[in-house]
């Protein structure tokens, strides 16, 4: 009989030293002896693209991105071989694979590259020989045979698309937290862990600033309906939080988590022309630059002109002002502003789809803390807040208390064995 398949991801920190990798190295032994198959994801171990990326800064001005993505490709797989040794000398048969070793396929944009396909026979031929198969996230190989990387979150995403190609029953994604919380436990002290969330609420989540997982992960999961199971690695015997279908046997909780993203800038092109085709003139060289477009927000117009906000990533603000101000000169707007000291406040909950007054409950709240709001988004289970930067503590614990998260049942924790101070992680 054929064993069932798990994919373990484990991230920068829980990687982030010689002792940490021990760990993981104890942690995937311990599974195997469960009778299953174990397929392991790695990250860079903490703190490795940053100074990679610092040493690429330093050299050069403007690093092209395909050197880029050479650079900070080993990071992945200097802990994918430490990791393989550490079993090795566990006496567990393992093997350690580049993207390329693994038949990761991508396309051609340099950084930011997406999955077209995985080969995944010598895979599974490893697999056959009962290794356990360690493999460096984050990095595909493109037609030219040119490493690619992935973009933020891209060990994540590897790990669901080697999950979907083997079959696997389940991936599950081992980080610092010990699954998804109604709102991040450092910003909300009464901050619950929830058991299970949908697809689409965690999509949300995601997409609204959960750093727990990146969004073209769960897009992935949900495609191809992989369940996911976030825990922490570094409490014993954590169950996590299950990323899964909705159960359309239980009614939806209404709200299931506030989120917050302080990576937010605003764009504000004035005097704006309105006229049909103006809209496309200014988002289509957006697009061209791959910049994602968030919010947006349009004036009514007045004397033939109107005025035009959206946001986008803080990131890509430097990137999009450029191209603005190109747009504007071209479309003979006023003048281009921007701000990036605003936060996007969302509560996202699959209960929303059926009950009414969410919004006003919102907006009240928030009134009372005397915290403006600059724009609105909404959707089927979601509703998104930008306010000032200054603001979003208040906010996240006020909604928090609002939609009553602060009495969820607590999940209790066994052993913690408390992790280094963190370090941004991919």
């Amino acid at each position: 009989m054929k064993k069932p398949l798990v994919v373990q991801k484990y991230g920068g920190t829980s990687v982030g030293s010689l002792e940490r990798i021990r760990c993981v190295a104890k942690r995937i032994e311990q599974t195997k002896k469960t009778g299953v198959q174990v397929v392991v994801v790695v990250s860079a171990m903490a703190g490795e693209t940053d100074k990679l990326v610092k040493m690429a800064q330093e050299i050069c001005d403007n690093p092209e991105r395909r050197e880029m993505d050479l650079l900070l490709s080993s990071g992945e797989r200097v802990s994918s071989a430490l990791l393989t040794m550490a079993l090795q000398s566990q006496g567990i048969p393992a093997l350690s694979m580049t993207g390329r070793q693994i038949g990761l396929q991508t396309d051609s944009v340099h950084t930011r590259a997406r999955i077209k396909q995985i080969d995944a026979k010598r895979a599974k031929q490893a697999l056959k020989n009962n290794n356990v198969l360690v493999v460096a996230g984050f990095q595909g190989i493109n037609e030219q045979g040119d490493v690619t990387t992935l973009g933020r979150g891209g060990s994540d995403t590897s790990a669901v698309a080697l999950a979907v190609a083997l079959g696997a029953a389940k991936c599950e994604i081992y980080t610092d937290v010990d699954g998804v919380f109604t709102a991040d436990p450092r910003m909300v002290p009464k901050a619950k862990k929830l058991d299970m969330v949908s697809y689409d609420e965690m999509l949300e989540m995601a997409s609204l600033g959960a750093k727990v997982l990146q969004i073209r992960c769960v897009e992935f999961a949900h495609k191809f309906k992989m369940p996911l199971v976030v825990k922490s690695s570094y409490i014993e015997g954590s169950q996590g939080t299950l990323i899964s279908k909705e159960d359309s046997n239980m009614e939806q909780p209404l709200v299931s988590g506030i989120m917050y993203d302080k990576n937010q800038a605003k764009i504000t092109l004035k005097e704006v022309p309105d006229q049909p085709g103006i809209a496309a003139n200014i988002f289509e060289p957006i697009a061209a630059a791959g910049l994602s477009v968030d919010m947006i927000i349009q004036n009514i117009s007045a004397e033939g002109h109107t005025d035009l906000s959206f946001t986008l990533g803080r990131e890509e603000l430097d990137e999009a002002m450029v191209i603005m101000r190109k747009v504007a000169k071209k479309i003979r707007a006023g003048n281009v502003s921007s701000d990036s000291k605003i936060s996007k406040i969302s509560i996202v909950g699959a209960g929303m789809r059926s009950h009414s007054g969410v919004a006003a409950r919102i907006f009240k709240s928030l009134s009372k803390e005397k915290i403006n709001i600059l724009m609105i988004s909404t959707s089927e289970i979601k509703v998104s807040c930008i306010i000032e930067q200054k603001h979003t503590k208040a906010a996240v614990n006020v909604l928090h208390k609002a939609f009553k998260l602060d009495n969820k049942p607590s999940i209790t924790k066994k052993t913690i064995k408390k992790p280094k101070p963190k370090i941004k992680k991919r």
